[in-house]
């Protein structure tokens, strides 16, 4: 499960996220591009000596590439520069859509396994199915050492209209099937889940701030309210951005007309300030937000505009401390440079931005891992904020800046059932690989069952921890039986939401995972507390 990830894998998967998804804003400046467009620099003349005058042959194309990707680091820890090649990908994190096949995968054994077909999309419409093995594209062998996430991603996406011929292993099927594809708009979906937590409460989990989040936002809440949701929590955490305007408009559908939602301003950024223009429709509700520390950016917008204007409660732990605003500027060769621009501000004028030194972004990305090791984790007390300045939010309470937004009730990571067993089986993700291949070997049974708490029922009666030990143990870890009897929840619980979701996709994995989850526990217990949609101060 991914919240028993290492420090240090999830530090790195995160600066990856965040330069995926960075908080961009949407005020494209074109006379800063024709600048560019028109300047010539030293570099410029660098390059072209070394051209024309170098003993050996350069690949100037190449050099050009690097100097760029270390030009853009010494600015900024989210500034970043991002290749032709890379762009689709990077952008399609946070557009709408993409153009592919429609397919869920996962790399396992060096084998490409196709977790869920889309519904709807190109490869269900030839007959693909879950389960099936990709194992040749365009009729040559797609398998082996060298396929990873990228490869796969930039072989199955291309342009709408355009065809892909893959070869699949099926279960049963000896022969490989083939299917020719026609690559279509695939949706990129940024509310993972909405659904009632208690018969009053509904949760809404976001997962970034893309282009279509706030319709989908307000499709969840209606959806909630619709089933009886008197109380919300809107569930941010690993939340790493996405566009502020999106953020911005989720703010807006709790505060009343003229309320500050956020400002930002730069040198050559002129002050941007957002206000609620009162027309929301959940202006009267109880509100808790949920943040960790690897909610970031638009997250920290959201959760800091609900704060600092007493509108709601933040569970949780301090967030990341991004809050710093990059603009996406194009190069004439089709890449891009994503350019910090502004610094943004909450309501009460906190900066949340944590320190950070120019060219030393391997200090900054270890700040989680001091932040771990420091037991900010586990004791609100060691909590160590760079700038201590205090700030009031509207009704007088007190807030910090200087790197995050400090929750109001702090809730400590969950480790009653760790134990090195179940840190080993969940780093190298054998709880994932034996829910899969579980999955395969009882797809047609499962396929039966139609709601999640159904295949909870029938899943609590397979003795599925035995057959996982002997899985472990087939990869080589030897089992401990006192370490697997302390993990024993942890590991059911686990196994059984990553096979419903095989089958039932997040609609199912969601409910299973967040039971006894003691963040929204905690969550549940707080906005049941709040008699009214402002926060009180308690002093």
């Amino acid at each position: 499960m991914k919240y028993l990830k290492t420090p240090l894998i999830i530090t790195f998967s995160l600066i990856i996220g965040l330069l995926a998804g960075n908080l961009i804003a949407r005020r494209a400046d074109m006379s800063v591009i024709a600048k560019i467009g028109k300047s010539h620099s030293k570099i410029d003349e660098l390059l072209q000596y070394a051209d024309q005058n170098y003993v050996d042959t350069l690949d100037v194309q190449e050099l050009t590439e690097e100097i760029m990707t270390d030009f853009v680091s010494k600015l900024d820890p989210h500034s970043a520069y991002i290749p032709l090649e890379d762009l689709e990908i990077v952008n399609s994190e946070l557009t709408g859509s993409f153009s592919g096949i429609g397919v869920q995968f996962n790399i396992q054994n060096d084998t490409i396994m196709i977790i869920s077909v889309i519904s709807g999309g190109p490869s269900q419409k030839v007959g693909l199915m879950a389960g099936d093995r990709i194992v040749t594209v365009n009729d040559s062998a797609f398998t082996g050492k060298t396929i990873n996430n990228e490869k796969v991603m930039h072989t199955l996406r291309g342009p709408k209209g355009t065809d892909v011929k893959i070869g699949v292993k099926r279960n049963g099927t000896p022969e490989i099937l083939e299917y020719t594809i026609t690559r279509g708009d695939i949706p990129v979906k940024s509310v993972d889940i909405a659904y009632m937590v208690t018969p009053e409460t509904g949760l809404i989990r976001i997962s970034k701030f893309g282009e279509t989040t706030y319709s989908e936002f307000l499709n969840a809440l209606a959806s909630l309210r619709n089933s009886g949701a008197e109380r919300y929590i809107i569930d941010l955490r690993e939340n790493t951005g996405g566009y502020m305007d999106q953020a911005i408009n989720m703010a807006n559908e709790f505060l009343p007309a003229g309320k500050l939602i956020v400002y930002s301003e730069g040198k050559s950024y002129p002050r941007f300030e957002a206000r609620a223009n009162g027309i929301g429709s959940f202006q009267q509700v109880p509100l808790v937000v949920l943040i960790d520390e690897f909610s970031a950016s638009a997250s920290e917008i959201f959760a800091g505009a609900m704060q600092d204007n007493d509108r709601g409660l933040i569970v949780g732990r301090r967030s990341f401390g991004k809050g710093l605003v990059q603009q996406q500027l194009p190069f004439s060769d089709g890449s891009a440079i994503r350019l910090t621009v502004a610094r943004y501000y909450t309501p009460a004028g906190r900066c949340i931005q944590k320190p950070y030194e120019m060219g030393k972004g391997e200090e900054y990305e270890m700040d989680l891992i001091n932040r771990y090791t420091h037991g900010e984790f586990i004791n609100q007390d060691s909590i160590q904020i760079a700038d201590s300045t205090h700030y009031q939010t509207t009704n007088g309470r007190t807030v910090y800046g200087g790197g995050g937004i400090t929750p109001d009730v702090f809730v400590p990571r969950d480790t009653a059932g760790y134990t090195p067993y179940l840190m080993q089986v969940t780093n190298y993700a054998y709880t994932y690989q034996f829910a899969f291949r579980y999955t395969d070997k009882h797809r047609e049974e499962l396929n039966k069952i139609k709601t999640w708490q159904e295949m909870q029922t029938y899943l609590d009666k397979q003795d599925l921890l035995s057959q996982f030990v002997a899985f472990a143990a087939e990869k080589g870890i030897k089992p401990n039986r006192q370490e697997i009897a302390i993990s024993e929840k942890w590991l059911k619980k686990s196994i059984q939401a990553y096979i419903i979701r095989n089958i039932l996709d997040d609609e199912g994995f969601y409910p299973v995972f967040f039971q006894d989850d003691t963040m929204v526990l905690e969550a549940i217990r707080t906005v049941e507390s709040l008699h009214g949609n402002i926060i009180e101060p308690t002093n």
